[in-house]
């Protein structure tokens, strides 16, 4: 491949993994008006957190069957104006139904935009014959940055919940039909006789799944609760509050675009159980310190922990011996989006019993268990 071509492609796919982490933001920091807008609870609202969980984990079932016979460059405009239109549309109406129909839409959509966009990822990784994954992935923290800040920023200047996710939304999607034009074009190669009809997480498969649906609970919470928790339980104000999801963000990008490096000189292993350790270090700090600038620290501490376990676990799912890189991939996703999406949720429920401090410590149990499961689960697969 001409390497001007692969330049142009992987700036592309630096664009949408961008789009997709600023799009999770804009729905992360808008998590209280949402709340608000449509008088729900704790537990109402962790409803609607699963919604997009069930439809994410549902699509992700089909995701390697689709990709096998549609190339991501057709999959990721489509899907990406799914999840723009359904963001957008947040604040649309009052009736709690249509918020779990769009949800569900969203869940769907950005499941499918996420493998697609990870397989080419992959493709692009085998064919430079380096690690880009966790670069790529820099990008995702860094639109999640972006659409924190943009939002904390602004709600300080006074503009409305509705303009900023109608603004974004529209800026996203017009990312993300740009992008997609300059996708390397990946050849697809169709389903032997049916199989692998469902991306499922078995054996090897299942193993790294379980440890990407934990260590994505970290990253679900800082999304759906961190401005919330400071907001409501710290008292910060709304900007300050915004700045938690920032802090996440900024961290984890600036961890993954050293993570290539990072992950030519550490064995897996031993990079995820450093990374478990740091996220239930962070964590801790964050609960039991209650004072903003405390919070942003531990906050900043989870995303420097979390960096690096996707990227090394989507890169080992892509690398099972005979099980196509977009199945394996959507396998392993599949319980990570688990995590991702019914993680919140989980932590709502205990919040409405409890508080969203005590939710919160569901975060540390599953950054240990990453920790002390990374062997394990790295040692079955290749």
């Amino acid at each position: 491949m001409p390497p001007d071509s692969f330049r142009a492609a992987a700036w592309a796919l630096r664009a949408q993994f961008f789009v997709a982490g600023a799009l999770f933001a804009t729905w992360g920091v808008h998590v209280p008006s949402v709340k608000s807008h449509y008088g729900l609870g704790e537990q109402a609202l962790a409803w609607a957190m699963l919604a997009g969980g069930a439809g994410a984990v549902a699509a992700l079932l089909q995701a390697g069957h689709v990709l096998s016979r549609i190339e991501p460059r057709r999959v990721v405009p489509l899907t990406g104006l799914v999840c723009t239109a359904a963001i957008a549309s947040l604040l649309a109406s009052r009736h709690y139904g249509v918020l779990l129909a769009l949800m569900l839409a969203y869940g769907m959509a950005a499941a499918f935009f996420d493998v697609a966009i990870n397989a080419q990822a992959t493709e692009l990784e085998r064919l430079s014959g380096r690690a880009l994954m966790s670069g790529f992935h820099g990008m995702f923290s860094l639109g999640g940055m972006a659409g924190a800040a943009a939002g904390s920023a602004l709600a300080a200047g006074g503009v409305g919940a509705v303009t900023h996710l109608v603004g974004a939304s529209l800026a996203c999607a017009l990312l993300t039909c740009g992008a997609a034009a300059g996708m390397l074009r990946q050849p697809i190669s169709g389903d032997e006789a049916g199989a692998h009809r469902l991306s499922l997480p078995r054996g090897a498969l299942g193993l790294l799944g379980v440890l990407a649906g934990m260590g994505l609970i970290a990253e679900g919470a800082m999304y759906d609760w961190s401005v919330l928790y400071l907001k409501q339980d710290v008292g910060a104000s709304t900007a300050v509050a915004g700045l938690g999801y920032t802090s996440f963000s900024a961290a984890m990008a600036a961890a993954r675009f050293g993570g290539d490096w990072v992950r030519e000189r550490m064995t897996p292993v031993a990079l995820l159980r450093l990374s478990g350790a740091t996220d239930a270090c962070g964590m801790a700090l964050a609960l039991l310190v209650p004072h903003p600038a405390a919070v942003l620290c531990g906050f900043a501490l989870v995303g420097l922990g979390f960096a690096n376990i996707v990227p090394v676990l989507f890169s080992a799912a892509a690398q099972v011996p005979g099980v196509p890189a977009a199945h394996g991939i959507a396998a392993v996703a599949s319980l990570g989006y688990l995590g991702l999406m019914a993680g919140p949720p989980l932590i709502g429920f205990i919040a409405e019993g409890r508080t969203l401090a005590a939710g919160l410590l569901v975060v540390i149990v599953f950054a240990a268990a990453v920790a002390l499961g990374a062997r394990r689960a790295l040692g079955a697969a290749p």
